[in-house]
């Protein structure tokens, strides 16, 4: 297992909000003392305009370096510009090792990236970072077919308006898949149904019980695997557990487990590269929860 993780990315935010530093310090600070034997890097380079630009619109990029919040969930922190490249740079290495090597790999890294859309911040996230590393993936690695398999608890709706316009239409058609499982009604309020055959939402009522979402979790990952990618990249947001401070989901830790089995087996027998990245989790649990998630993925594979 390949951990992705760069300490200057606890270098902004408040304890005073979900998305805080000690999501990230205290995950790094657990992982290296419970997996000693799990390999660590800083990612290389912050992700490049060229790069961004295959996602997010150049005012987006611009409006990213003024100094006034995006919402009241998403402020303006100093440097939060180049934070945010550096989350999408680890994405994208994350992606390039994990397909020219087919070795497990996670970024460790914030700020998240699903809710940001192509010209909007929101949702705690300024660049979507694995819509751009799916896109690259395609454009650059040379990964014809993308998944993107989101089971982070609120819809991955930035991800999923970036992929579909990609592959609705166009030369990139049928290239990229989306799938979510999230908590409905709740944060953003979207992903209430299916998009097409390759944009598909399972929404969960709050409260669902654990053996109905991992059942749902399953169904969306088999739909993953039948579209046949060369390339899997993981949402993995650890908030649908059941002590989440703003959800009202019921998972437990070894669901996580349950998982990073999962795509444990689906490199055992669909050779299919997958990497994932942090999205949320705002328990004190997380470092425990991704723990459980990348042990199974690493040890059983």
């Amino acid at each position: 297992m390949l951990i992705l993780h760069d300490p200057r990315c606890a270098d902004y935010g408040s304890t005073m909000r979900p998305e805080q530093p000690a999501r990230v310090t205290h995950s790094a600070a657990h992982l290296r003392a419970a997996q000693p034997a799990w390999s660590w890097r800083i990612p290389s380079t912050a992700a490049t305009d060229d790069t961004l630009l295959l996602a997010h619109t150049p005012a987006h990029l611009k409006r990213l370096t003024a100094a006034r919040d995006f919402d009241d969930d998403t402020p303006y922190f100093p440097g939060i510009a180049d934070h945010a490249r550096r989350a999408v740079g680890a994405a994208l290495e994350a992606g390039r090792h994990a397909f020219t090597t087919r070795e497990a790999v996670f970024s460790l890294m914030r700020p998240p990236g699903h809710h940001a859309t192509a010209g909007q911040a929101m949702g705690f996230c300024y660049l979507n970072q694995i819509a751009i590393a799916a896109l690259a993936a395609h454009h650059h690695f040379g990964a014809a077919r993308v998944a993107v398999w989101d089971f982070d608890a609120h819809h991955g709706n930035g991800t999923e308006a970036i992929l579909h316009a990609h592959t609705s239409a166009g030369p990139t058609a049928g290239a990229f898949f989306f799938a979510s499982v999230h908590q409905s009604p709740g944060y953003p309020g979207s992903g209430t149904h299916d998009l097409g055959p390759f944009t598909r939402n399972w929404p969960i009522a709050p409260h669902t019980p654990r053996a109905e979402h991992m059942a749902a979790l399953r169904a969306s990952l088999d739909a993953v695997v039948a579209f046949q990618p060369d390339l899997i990249l993981v949402s993995a947001g650890f908030d649908a557990y059941a002590r989440d401070p703003i959800t009202a989901m019921t998972l437990e830790r070894e669901d996580f487990a349950t998982l990073g089995l999962w795509l444990a087996e689906i490199r055992a027998h669909h050779a299919i590269p997958t990497s994932a990245l942090l999205e949320g989790g705002y328990s004190d649990d997380l470092p425990l929860l991704v723990e459980a998630f990348l042990s199974t993925w690493d040890n059983s594979g």
